[in-house]
C-alpha cells in the first residue's frame, strides 16, 4: 500500500509516517518511481506506535514494542524488553499520581482553613453579567 492509504487506514498523516520512518520505527520499500510502499504488517506497527504515544510513551519507549511485533509476535507487549518499559512507565505514573494526591491534600487543607478563617472584612467581588 502507498503512504496515503497507510495514513488513512492508521488514522494518521503522511507526515507522521515519514517522521516514524525517519526514526527507524516504520519501514517502507521504494517502488521504481520512488514512492514509499508499505506491507500490511506496517499497519499493525503504526497502530501500536500511535496507541503507545497516546498514553504517554516516548519514541524511544516504543522501540521494544515495534521490535517485538517485527519478531512475529501478535502483540508488541509480550517481549521482555517491552515488559521492562511497561514496568518503568507504571512506576512513573504511580509517582505522578502520588504527587497529585499530595497537591490535592494540600489544596483541600488550605481551602478548609480559608473557609474556617475567612474574614467578613474582605472585599466582595462584583461579577459582571
Amino acid at each position: 500500500m502507498l503512504i496515503g492509504e497507510l495514513a488513512e487506514r492508521a488514522g494518521t498523516s503522511t507526515r507522521t509516517l515519514r517522521y516514524y520512518e525517519a526514526h527507524g520505527l516504520v519501514r517502507a520499500q521504494r517502488s521504481a518511481n520512488g514512492y514509499r510502499v508499505y506491507d500490511e504488517a506496517e499497519l499493525r506497527v503504526v497502530r501500536e506506535i500511535r496507541g503507545l504515544l497516546a498514553v504517554g510513551f516516548g519514541l524511544d519507549d516504543v522501540r521494544p514494542f515495534v521490535a517485538c511485533l517485527r519478531a512475529g509476535n501478535t502483540s508488541g507487549d509480550v517481549c521482555p524488553d517491552s515488559v521492562l518499559v511497561l514496568r518503568r512507565k507504571l512506576v512513573e505514573v504511580d509517582a505522578v499520581i502520588d504527587r497529585l494526591g499530595a497537591v490535592r491534600q494540600q489544596l483541600h487543607t488550605q481551602l478548609t482553613h480559608a473557609i474556617a478563617h475567612r474574614e467578613e472584612t474582605c472585599p466582595k467581588r462584583k461579577f459582571a453579567r
